[in-house]
């Protein structure tokens, strides 16, 4: 995949340059550490008493064995012939850069070489702010597809859907081999346009939608009451500061209800992912114990353990979690710790099965390589790569809607000859029958009426009444 943000679950190693780093202890409610995208090479030590300590690849064994002279001959004698035959001529480090990028772009979709302007725009994209359209891309059998638009953004604005297939940039085609140069066309300056060419999921015609680049501050933690003792907390992706917001979220939650929170639904739904470190500090908020998430790879080093600390926001009230095919990555994180704690019960859609772990691995200064080492286990073992993880109650992809009645038609008393009028009876009380708010999201409709469920299990029964004497 080509990610505008983060979509990878980043891992920190002592030999890379630190984009993510391990959670804050709980007790202290610190925010994380601070990323040092700026001081490469910067040895990250784990801040997490139950956790691992995070891998350096510095000491891995080198490989083996040699590269076959035969291949080395095969490649310079491609790289001669195309600096002597092909239509243009082309630099020795073009072609050299090139080359490095199709090495790593035949090892999977995540695998990829970035230089100065990338690393810069991935230190961004995981600190929140950034300019461009809010859209998180990927590629897909050689197309450019939408994971989801940011929430609040040009793109979620303007009617960019998830799913949605980009096929022209202000006109110009998107090629399946220039998918980066695509995306890179898709940033811009605030304030200046592009027209993309969408193809919606399930139509056989595109659509122009011209949409004005702006600098994007992505909250990734917002909230609201859903009813008197029920919250609702949206994570759109994980960030350094998420976690942090997420608990400020709460606390406006518990402060507003002026009662402790009967249940809460957690929405993860097209959250693409991101860092590590800020799934592993959300699901350990509302986990008391137990294995939050575990990597392996091929060297020692890659192979990890995160664990959760003693502290409960929620002290034990029921918390509904809600998923998608646009939930992957470090929302799968969050989703697979909760579900495998036996913590939280999961609504809706399978995941993406974004199961495997990203390292930035700097070259020097300005370039970098960022590699596929390792794939990460939920708390029972499973690896979701590909699969993703199936909610307990699985939704269908609904809406709600009012009845387009002008009035109701439903039979009743007041329907019937010669009936006594009733004290309100009257035109009134038909508009207050209609006009009644109905929730569009039929998800978030499902999952409170799951919660109230729960928080009715949880609730301890009342002693009986003493025997009258």
């Amino acid at each position: 995949m080509r990610p505008l943000l983060v979509f990878a679950s980043i891992l920190v190693l002592g030999s890379a340059v630190a984009l993510a780093e391990p959670p804050a202890d709980k007790a202290s409610g610190a925010a994380p550490v601070k990323d040092a995208a700026s001081d490469p090479g910067k040895d990250t030590k784990d801040a997490n008493p139950k956790g691992a300590a995070l891998p350096a690849f510095a000491n891995a064994p080198a490989a083996r064995k040699s590269v076959d002279m035969a291949d080395i001959r095969v490649f310079t004698a491609v790289f001669s012939l195309i600096k002597q035959a092909y239509v243009e001529e082309i630099d020795d480090r073009s072609l050299m850069r090139g080359a490095i990028r199709g090495m790593l772009a035949g090892l999977d979709p995540h695998s990829e070489y970035l230089d100065k302007e990338e690393l810069s725009g991935l230190t961004e994209e995981t600190t929140g702010s950034y300019a461009g359209l809010g859209l998180e891309v990927a590629q897909v059998e050689g197309t450019l597809r939408v994971v989801t638009p940011i929430d609040d953004t040009p793109a979620q604005r303007g009617g960019i859907r998830a799913g949605d297939i980009i096929l022209r940039i202000d006109g110009k085609a998107v090629q399946s081999d220039d998918l980066d140069g695509a995306i890179a066309r898709l940033r811009g300056k605030p304030g200046t346009s592009v027209t993309l060419s969408v193809l919606h999921e399930k139509q056989t015609a595109p659509v122009d939608i011209t949409l004005t680049r702006e600098a994007i501050h992505v909250a990734s933690a917002r909230g609201r009451l859903l009813e008197p003792g029920f919250g609702y907390l949206r994570v759109s992706q994980f960030q350094e500061e998420t976690a942090m917001q997420l608990r400020k979220q709460f606390e406006r939650l518990q402060a507003a209800n002026k009662a402790p929170l009967r249940g809460v639904v957690l929405d993860l739904r097209s959250n693409p992912g991101g860092l590590v470190a800020a799934a592993v500090e959300i699901a350990d908020d509302f986990l008391d114990r137990g294995v939050i998430v575990s990597t392996r790879g091929r060297v020692k080093q890659a192979d990890t353990s995160f664990s959760a600390t003693p502290g409960d926001l929620l002290a034990g009230a029921p918390l509904v979690v809600l998923v998608d095919n646009g939930s992957a990555s470090a929302a799968e994180i969050v989703a697979g710790a909760l579900k495998d704690n036996h913590r939280a019960l999961l609504m809706g859609r399978r995941t993406f099965g974004k199961g495997s772990v990203q390292t930035v691995l700097p070259i020097d200064g300005e370039h970098a390589v960022k590699l596929t080492t390792a794939r990460y286990y939920t708390p029972s073992g499973t690896s979701i790569q590909a699969a993703g993880i199936r909610p307990d109650i699985e939704l269908a992809d609904l809406s709600l809607s009012a009845r387009n009645d002008d009035f109701d038609s439903g039979l009743g008393e007041r329907d019937l000859r010669n009936h006594l009028k009733g004290v309100n009876e009257g035109a009134a009380d038909r508009a207050a029958i209609t006009q009644h708010e109905v929730p569009s999201d039929y998800a978030l409709n499902e999952a409170l009426n799951a919660l109230k469920v729960l928080a009715l299990r949880a609730t301890p029964a009342a002693p009986p009444a003493p025997a009258k004497s």
